[in-house]
């Protein structure tokens, strides 16, 4: 009996295996570049309108005027003009002028009145509604019945409804309780609202019932479990309620305008709505401004941001 030769079709088993591995690498490495590209052109579109705000706060105003004065001017009537000639967007200045800065943090103060305005109104709402939140998801968490279900899914159908819906109630409200035109208005609403609540009550339900039973055994309290236990393992998700809270509450804009009828206590996002044409170099370095602090709330808590939207429960070691 003459043995059959292996050797050749195990080579070329062999040889076709590696074309195929070598094949699904070339199409793994051009998949990961075209989403490389689509992510790239994504970006630049998404920062384009940040970085041209930022670099036209450093223009004079008369250069400002000549590129852009065709967008804001307007008619005797007050319409809008038509814009016949293509607008030029220049993101590098002929000459760097400060005076667009000096003009807003020094010679008008009431820009920074605004901008204050904004963190009183906000500043509250975002601690408030953290500290209530925690406790309230920490409730909803721990503890079953019909009546949380109830209660819980009330909250669900208040978060999914836009804040235009419930303007008209809570200005009814406001009224009533006589807080209408104070600052009461808009902290009450804030500090009570469902977003924070649902999100860390799905974040503490994540957390092994074992740890909390193991806590219980050595004579732990609900207290005890609440602020040595789920408050450290929710940071995460606490961090990323906060920077969420603050974005959304700091570029408010209805409420100020419904609740409050006088102008000194609207915040800045208001503000910004109501810059008229002959202060457009003006509306560039306040908006830069402006952009500050949520541009650094969102670069010191991202890895918190991604950490607590991501996680899935358990204990890190």
């Amino acid at each position: 009996m003459k043995k059959k030769n292996t050797s050749g079709l195990s080579g070329l088993t062999q040889e076709k295996i590696a074309l195929q591995a070598k094949r699904r690498k070339f199409f793994k490495m051009f998949r990961l570049v075209i989403a490389t590209m689509i992510a790239a052109v994504f970006a630049v579109l998404f920062l384009t309108p940040i970085v041209l705000t930022i670099t036209n706060s450093f223009m004079a105003s008369s250069e400002i005027s000549a590129n852009y004065g065709s967008v804001f001017a307007t008619t005797q009537t007050g319409g809008k003009v038509y814009i016949a000639e293509k607008v030029n967007l220049k993101f590098i200045p002929d000459m760097v002028s400060f005076s667009q800065y000096i003009t807003v943090l020094f010679k008008s103060p009431e820009y920074l009145l605004k901008f204050w305005n904004s963190v009183i109104l906000v500043g509250p709402i975002v601690l408030f509604q953290l500290i209530i939140a925690t406790l309230a998801s920490y409730g909803f968490s721990r503890y079953s019945g019909k009546l949380r279900s109830i209660i819980f899914f009330a909250y669900i159908i208040l978060m999914l409804m836009p804040y235009q819906v419930t303007l008209v109630p809570n200005y009814l409200v406001s009224d009533w309780l006589n807080i209408l035109d104070s600052y009461w208005s808009i902290w009450l609403p804030g500090i009570f609202s469902p977003f924070a609540v649902y999100l860390l009550t799905k974040y503490m339900r994540r957390i092994p019932t074992s740890v909390i039973e193991a806590a219980q055994i050595d004579g732990a309290g609900e207290w005890q479990i609440y602020r040595r236990i789920c408050m450290p393992l929710c940071k995460g998700a606490i961090c990323s309620a906060a920077i969420l809270v603050f974005i959304d509450y700091w570029n408010m804009v209805e409420q100020p305008l419904i609740l409050l009828s006088d102008a000194e206590t609207h915040p800045l996002s208001v503000f910004l709505s109501k810059i008229n044409q002959g202060e457009i170099g003006l509306a560039f370095a306040v908006a830069t401004i402006y952009m500050v602090p949520s541009l650094l709330v969102f670069l010191y808590g991202e890895e918190y941001l991604v950490d607590g939207i991501t996680y899935q429960g358990g204990i890190k070691g």
